[in-house]
């Protein structure tokens, strides 16, 4: 079976072919191009590269957010596309459990993040590779989290790094952070999660941003005016 994986939901981008649970190609960049722009063609630069063509596709795996509303949305109408297209299973996976995918065998609270601005961040808990909890929170209600839960904690993800100052400040010597090679997305890592779950009606498959957008925001907004 050949699986797609696309992750385009933050800053890095994300894309692996794998076949009977071989690697075939990988490739991962934290480089600031637009996914708009670069996605499409590594796809084809990585099918090329394996030798796979569109059609020997058997389903595709996509990382459905949070993160970037506008990288969220590339990638998950990229997967759509193709899956409708080739009539092929396609599987969502959220984006926080694929960066802390990158860390199978810790034991302890692993810990993905996403910086989300003005002291917030889209976090997700989990220990033994279960779900604790995933949510957009202030960095602070993340840390008195973690911290309260009493046990070792591993930081996953590029945006560590803005916060490690807070992070370490809090929880001390309980608390540790991936090395630079594990702080990006693994789309190898998503298709093994994909293969976990069962594949969804390719039209009912939708980003999740774990906020309102802002375009909701001012929506809401407005409406709330015009009910005063």
């Amino acid at each position: 079976m050949i699986w797609l994986g696309i992750d385009t939901s933050n800053t890095p981008l994300a894309i692996a072919v794998v076949k009977d649970g071989q690697v075939l190609a990988e490739y991962k960049s934290s480089l600031k191009i637009t996914h708009s722009i670069g996605t499409m063609p590594a796809i084809e630069e990585l099918l090329k590269k394996a030798d796979i063509k569109p059609n020997e596709l058997d389903a595709i795996a996509v990382a459905n957010g949070p993160g970037s509303y506008t990288g969220v949305r590339i990638g998950v109408t990229i997967g759509k596309t193709l899956a409708w297209t080739l009539n092929i299973p396609i599987v969502s996976v959220s984006s926080l459990q694929v960066l802390a995918g990158n860390a199978p065998y810790f034991s302890g609270i692993v810990c993905a993040i996403m910086d989300a601005r003005r002291g917030n961040v889209f976090a997700g808990i989990y220990t033994n590779g279960e779900v604790v909890k995933e949510a957009h929170m202030s960095l602070v209600e993340l840390l008195e989290t973690v911290d309260g839960m009493g046990q070792p904690v591993l930081f996953v993800g590029t945006d560590v790094e803005i916060h490690w100052g807070q992070i370490k400040e809090v929880l001390g010597d309980k608390v540790q952070r991936t090395d630079a090679g594990f702080s990006l997305p693994s789309a190898a890592v998503l298709i093994d999660l994909a293969k976990k779950t069962e594949p969804t009606d390719v039209h009912a498959i939708v980003p999740e941003y774990l906020r309102v957008t802002e375009a909701e925001a001012n929506w809401l907004k407005e409406q709330k005016k015009n009910e005063n």
